[in-house]
């Protein structure tokens, strides 16, 4: 049994419970996909016409204790269709799962980093199940790192890849938006000004989103109430497009809530949500005070640190400022 075993034993199976779960033993840590060796040699003709690295970005990453791993389903089909899609993701849109991930106002955020124990991850019981569990189980995190100190054990996870990345996010705007599809038709626009260090164009999309969405909707919606529902909005969005995205960018002074690497350039953001109608410039104090550029200079042609600050009045973007 492999995948969401936990649940099938429970549910499925009430009377097979003395199953031996070798999820987390690294000896069977390749059993279920494939390895960088194996695209190189077995798949070695069909790699003509492609970007290695490309493929490695949109299917590898997956992680059981030992060496990342490739969707065996999206390689099959990309070799065939000689297309980049979710080609996994698309087989059944997770509408339970990201339904169940609103109810519980989940940080999508944290898809790029969280943390783990044994307990978290051995969970099954669906009724309190947290959603860090249900996404490992089915899926959609997966180890990043693991660590052991003196029996200590602790795991961070991760969403695995772009596939992954970007089609997750795009089913979770469907159900924290009113209209999803503002969104991905201005999606283009997005790359683009981010491509051309356009930070007022970035400025203008975002609050022209959030702006559309109306009263009623926010009345009508708990999830509209939650803090975190804008830093998620807005995570969310640009997962969605495909983008390289650190969230949580750790650095010797401090973390920042996001950051997003395109090419030669960095955007750092840091999110405040205030409980008045004007902004209060702490957002991009913090930034300054903390220098999270710092880590970046030298690296990339052009750094631009943003603080966003989201009125819960106005359920607005207040504060846009940028250095």
């Amino acid at each position: 049994l492999t995948g969401v075993s936990k649940f099938s034993k429970v549910s499925i199976f009430s009377g097979l419970n003395n199953l031996l779960d070798i999820t987390l033993d690294a000896r069977y840590a390749t059993i279920c996909g494939y390895t960088d060796n194996d695209i190189d040699t077995v798949f070695a003709p069909e790699l003509e016409g492609f970007d290695r690295d490309e493929i490695r970005n949109w299917y590898n990453g997956y992680s059981w204790l030992g060496e990342r791993m490739y969707n065996p389903f999206d390689i099959l089909l990309l070799f065939d269709k000689r297309e980049f899609r979710s080609w996994w993701f698309e087989t059944g849109t997770p509408t339970f799962l990201v339904t169940w991930l609103k109810e519980r106002n989940f940080f999508t955020p944290s898809l790029e980093k969280t943390f783990g124990d044994d307990e978290l991850l051995s969970a099954f019981d669906v009724d309190y199940i947290r959603p860090e569990a249900m996404l490992w189980q089915s899926g959609y995190l997966t180890l990043k790192e693991c660590i052991n100190e003196d029996g200590f054990v602790a795991y961070y996870l991760q969403v695995p890849n772009r596939e992954v990345r970007s089609a997750l996010n795009r089913s979770i705007l469907s159900a924290w938006l009113p209209d999803e599809g503002f969104a991905m038709q201005t999606g283009l626009e997005i790359r683009r000004a981010i491509a051309k260090g356009a930070v007022e164009e970035l400025f203008s999309h975002f609050k022209t989103l959030f702006a559309s969405i109306p009263n009623d909707w926010y009345r009508n919606n708990p999830i509209a109430n939650y803090e975190g529902y804008y830093a998620s909005v807005f995570y969310s969005h640009l997962a969605a497009l495909g983008l390289s995205i650190v969230a949580e960018d750790v650095s010797n002074l401090g973390r920042c809530d996001l950051s997003v690497i395109y090419k030669d350039k960095v955007y750092i953001f840091e999110f405040k949500v205030i409980d008045k109608k004007g902004p209060t410039r702490e957002a991009i104090k913090q930034l300054k005070t903390k220098d999270y550029a710092a880590k970046y200079r030298g690296k990339y042609a052009d750094i631009f640190q943003i603080g966003i600050e989201f009125s819960k009045l106005k359920r607005q973007i207040v504060g846009w400022d940028c250095v």
